[in-house]
């Protein structure tokens, strides 16, 4: 089977998996991505169809084929990429794919396994990604070291490097925030100084506050603290 029949084979059955009603309410949720190339499959009919089509030799062959026209060819292929069970072959894979991605949902899905077995490779690919000028390759980065690196490999040179990422990129920004607020419940003594001092700007700043107060993994006395840390306009 050639590349595009390959291609027609996976659409046609995207478009036999999708739900109207959830396009419609799922396209609202990422402004970046026009609604005419979203089809419409709910995130759990995806994950299965990826593992059924990832035992397919046509699988390795649909990996060559970017870019990817619709958005759920490109969760498709993440979902792929991230059960890659070799590490040099899914940071290759990953690398590829990372410039075609084109919204924060495609991003955040990919949290490969085998990353968790590579550590200290890792970290020297992640600065790579955050150093980048792509938004979503910058944010990737970003969440790997929140994904793998806030436990017991956790430094607190980690939050140094993601409070020096500048950024006019709200996708960058709001991963920040995120990083930070994540950071904030599992490692509260080493980070909150971060926020005490003002490291991040004004709006992630109080973003990154925002969901940690959010968070049922902070204290009440925690959050009454955080809330006084808030900088003003």
């Amino acid at each position: 089977m050639g590349k595009n029949e390959i291609e027609q084979s996976v659409r046609t059955r995207l478009f036999e998996l999708q739900d109207i009603k959830y396009k419609d309410f799922h396209s609202k949720l990422m402004p970046t991505v026009d609604p005419d190339l979203v089809i419409g499959v709910r995130t759990p009919q995806l994950r299965k169809f990826a593992r059924e089509f990832s035992k397919t030799p046509e699988a390795a062959e649909f990996l060559k084929k970017l870019p990817h026209k619709y958005y759920e060819e490109n969760n498709l292929h993440g979902f792929l990429v991230e059960a890659m069970k070799d590490y040099e072959e899914c940071i290759a894979a990953v690398n590829a794919f990372l410039p075609y991605v084109d919204n924060w949902a495609t991003c955040d899905l990919m949290r490969p396994k085998v990353f968790g077995k590579h550590l200290q490779e890792l970290l020297a690919q992640i600065r790579i990604w955050m150093e980048s000028k792509e938004t979503y390759t910058i944010r990737f980065g970003i969440e790997m070291l929140m994904t793998f690196y806030l436990d017991e490999q956790f430094d607190i040179a980690y939050p140094e490097l993601v409070a020096g990422v500048q950024s006019e990129e709200y996708y960058v920004n709001m991963m920040i925030a995120w990083y930070f607020a994540t950071a904030l419940a599992k490692q509260y003594e080493a980070v909150i100084p971060y926020i005490e001092q003002g490291w991040l700007a004004r709006w992630t700043h109080n973003k990154a506050i925002q969901k940690a107060v959010e968070s049922y993994r902070i204290t009440e006395e925690q959050k009454a603290y955080l809330r006084t840390l808030r900088k003003a306009k």
